[in-house]
């Protein structure tokens, strides 16, 4: 019996299959971007207590190194991962901010072009203010504040640790403010790579591999630092507080 497909009917419209989007992110700029955030938030909640001090300077280092991948990845990376293209989309901010007394009205301001300057202004504040965290944090772990006397090396490294976290939280509250004023969630697509909307891929070679090859070398750093450290990164006293704590918690559970 020969098998017929039925045709459609005259007022059906054709069915297309769902497109998945985009792809305008590709893999290392997606993991660098979480291997990141981690780091930077792993460091901030172990910047206090000598317990998590060598957990917290691994972390630092790692987020300085992640930089360095990510200025080589901006300079010799595909076109779309390119650091020129951030830097060319605010050089558009004097234009932008002289465009703003000749508007009449709310309407007649180009808020969308604002919003991306803004989220590329954050981007940026981030990745340049690594350069000076890391190096006051290498000089605190290293006293060299004590050549000149006093705390002032930790506490400029302190502020510009709370500095970071304003500006993370700002990148945070923008990003929400975006979701909900185009009604797309835009943190997505730094976990998928892809958004939705007709177009043709920014990304021509997802480049997995190299996705791959920088998470395990951050694990791999971090194996390393863990074996030089005669206690771990994390020190007896650490433990047992975790421990301890962890303890509490199942006791409150079980009562």
């Amino acid at each position: 019996m020969n098998a017929t497909t039925p045709m459609p009917s005259a007022g059906a419209a054709p069915q297309t299959p769902t497109q998945p989007g985009r792809l305008v992110i590709d893999a290392p700029t997606r993991m660098f971007h979480w291997l990141f955030a981690l780091s930077f938030l792993g460091a901030y909640l172990t910047a206090d207590g000598e317990r998590w001090r060598l957990l917290h300077v691994t972390l630092g280092y790692t987020m300085a190194g992640l930089l360095g991948f990510r200025v080589l990845y901006g300079l010799f990376g595909p076109h779309q991962a390119r650091l020129g293209l951030l830097w060319r989309k605010l050089s558009g901010v004097p234009l932008w901010l002289k465009s703003l007394p000749a508007a009449t009205a709310l309407s007649d301001i180009n808020w969308r072009q604002g919003q991306n300057l803004l989220m590329a202004l954050a981007v940026l504040a981030l990745l340049v203010m690594v350069v000076p965290l890391t190096f006051s944090g290498y000089g605190t772990y290293n006293d060299w504040g004590d050549f000149l006397g006093g705390d002032w090396l930790e506490e400029v490294h302190g502020f510009l640790g709370e500095t970071m976290l304003l500006v993370v939280l700002a990148h945070l509250a923008l990003i929400t403010v975006l979701s909900v004023v185009r009604r797309h969630n835009q943190a997505a697509t730094m976990f998928t790579g892809r958004t939705a909307g007709p177009g043709p891929n920014l990304v021509q070679k997802n480049r997995v591999w190299l996705a791959i090859l920088l998470l395990a070398a951050v694990l791999a750093y971090g194996s390393w630092e863990w074996q030089q450290s005669p206690d771990g990164l994390l020190s007896a006293k650490a433990l047992s507080s975790l421990s301890a704590g962890s303890d509490r918690h199942r006791d409150h559970d079980d009562d």
